[in-house]
């Protein structure tokens, strides 16, 4: 929990830093980087939480990968690799990502539903979900068997489930009562 709130803070400082330079973009990119790297190799990470190397050497490694980065993402991996945060680097990644999505007024939707919606239905989903939505949605669908029918939204902590599977899953528990 600690670890996480941390990461946000120090994201939103990269963020406000990023926005101050005017190199929104420059970061996000590099940020972005950073996360295929992350995807692309287990090493990565596991070099990032190693004990056993030193501040001194994984600030140079850092500055090796990603030399090519513009100097402020390059001084900011190296102060909190100096802060002895560098297992947060991930983190920090991720929720810059998520702050910089809300910065720029998108807000991540996630359609799942039993299979692949027809385009009339998308629509109508869509058209209710922009008259809730305060800026511009950004949606993901993915498909769920489990749910036998219907559909499940998801945006930030709110979910709206019209699923068969939950409705089933009401029923029966209103029969046991």
């Amino acid at each position: 929990m600690r670890s996480s709130k941390s990461a946000v803070r120090y994201a939103k400082a990269l963020l406000e830093l990023a926005i101050e330079k005017n190199k929104v973009d420059v970061v996000e990119n590099n940020v972005n980087s950073i996360i295929r790297a992350s995807q692309e190799t287990s090493d990565f990470s596991a070099f990032l939480n190693s004990p056993l190397i030193k501040v001194d050497k994984k600030i140079s490694v850092l500055n090796e990968l990603f030399g090519d980065f513009d100097s402020i993402t390059l001084d900011f991996l190296s102060m909190v690799t100096k802060n002895g945060r560098e297992n947060l680097i991930m983190f920090i990644a991720n929720s810059f990502v998520v702050q910089l999505k809300e910065f720029r007024g998108i807000v991540p939707i996630t359609i799942v539903s039993a299979r692949q919606l027809e385009s009339a239905t998308r629509n109508k989903i869509l058209a209710k979900i922009q008259k809730m939505v305060h800026g511009t949605p950004e949606i993901t669908e993915k498909t769920d068997e489990s749910l036998i029918g219907g559909f499940i939204i998801r945006m930030g902590d709110q979910q709206i489930d019209a699923s068969v599977a939950s409705q089933l899953m009401r029923l029966k528990q209103e029969l046991i009562k």
